[in-house]
């Protein structure tokens, strides 16, 4: 499957081109970075790598759904990348998530947004794609590089262990 087009040397993307792009998807790469490593500055970080990537790289996409997969599938590699580095085997910079200056709307949200952030990184993951960003279990399978049953079962024991600790049905 393709989702985009090598360009050539002198086809560089133009600077209001970039500003488009980085506006139209920055929340979604920070909020996909933040949910895997749990950390504003490792997120804005992140973040920073990708759009490089993305800008160096030279690559046009068919649609902005294109766009927003390649973007967050790089955004999970990166964060993979990143874990496996000896920095994050000896030093854990998580902050408490009370300390990452977050909003919400309701306290629901709060409670719910919490008890997502203190699940593991596999099912956070899934989580996140499937109802903060609306990715199919396909979408998602192809983002994570896992097979689409592992991602339903990685759903439902998400679902189950958020249902444990609220103890109560929020997600449908």
């Amino acid at each position: 499957m393709k989702y985009f087009n090598r360009k050539k040397g002198s086809d560089r993307m133009k600077p209001d081109k970039m500003a488009e792009i980085y506006d139209r998807n920055k929340n979604t790469v920070f909020r996909m970075a933040f949910s895997y490593c749990k950390n504003k500055a490792d997120a804005e970080d992140l973040m920073q790598d990708v759009f490089i990537k993305l800008f160096t790289c030279g690559v046009e996409f068919e649609d902005e759904n294109k766009e927003r997969s390649w973007l967050l599938k790089v955004t999970v590699n990166k964060c993979r990348d990143m874990f496996r580095s000896l920095r994050y085997r000896y030093l854990l910079t998580s902050i408490p998530l009370d300390e990452a200056c977050l909003t919400y709307e309701t306290p629901e949200e709060s409670e719910v947004y919490h008890a997502v952030m203190s699940l593991p990184t596999k099912y956070r993951i899934v989580i996140h794609l499937y109802y903060y960003e609306g990715y199919s279990v396909k979408e998602i399978s192809s983002i994570t590089g896992t097979n689409e049953s592992a991602v339903q079962t990685q759903l439902y024991r998400a679902r189950k262990k958020l249902k444990d600790t609220l103890g109560k049905e929020l997600l449908s």
